[in-house]
């Protein structure tokens, strides 16, 4: 089975550098225009319920019923929505955030062990319910966080989680199968994919 794992188009947000989270922010007019069908036509694509995956969703694979799934939702970022790393700079518990490498509770929000159970539980869910159903492709639109997460959890060769960076209206092609995945050896990566029509290689100057 083939699995599209995708990240939402670009956002007003992430031209900022601003912390997501669970806002409800929609994609930018210019990240909207720069996403491109994609190459495959699933009946569903899974997403999360957030507006900027759904739209991504909707430029990507125009013909397929979206499937919401609130599991798929970027990591609760409670106080630090809205706000960027620079205005943030002397925020103790900002600081003692990204010193701890992102991994303790967010005031407000969540902490990457109990957002990594979430979305990676979600992810399971999917791949299972699909191999058991002897599907062959399997479509999910998501969020960075989510991405990273999933990737870290279950992608070989095992890479850390910042290592999986993706930018906006990119992801990866996965492939895996019964015997794969109840091994436990979870998805091998076939290679980076890219729905982005700027003309540039966005992941060469973004990564």
């Amino acid at each position: 089975m083939e699995i599209y794992l995708l990240r939402h188009g670009e956002t007003q947000y992430n031209r900022e550098r601003r912390y997501q989270g669970l806002r409800d922010i929609p994609l930018s007019p210019e990240g909207a225009e720069s996403l491109c069908q994609a190459e495959v036509f699933p009946k569903a694509v899974y997403v999360s319920p957030l507006m900027r995956a759904r739209q991504t969703a909707q430029r990507l694979f125009p013909e397929a019923e979206q499937l919401v799934l609130e599991g798929l939702q970027e990591m609760d970022l409670g106080d630090f929505e809205g706000r960027t790393a620079d205005e943030m700079a002397q925020d103790q518990a900002y600081r003692a955030w990204v010193d701890g490498n992102c991994q303790g509770k967010i005031p407000g929000g969540e902490s990457m062990e109990a957002f990594a159970a979430r979305t990676c539980g979600a992810f399971a869910a999917l791949v299972e319910e699909a191999l058991d159903r002897g599907e062959t492709l399997l479509c999910i639109v998501a969020h960075g966080g989510t991405q990273m997460a999933v990737m870290e959890r279950y992608a070989r060769p095992h890479r850390p989680y910042f290592a999986w960076y993706a930018p906006n209206g990119s992801g990866y092609l996965l492939r895996t199968d019964q015997g794969l995945w109840n091994s436990g050896n979870g998805v091998e990566v076939v290679r980076k994919l890219s729905y982005v029509s700027s003309g540039e290689d966005v992941w060469s100057w973004r990564s």
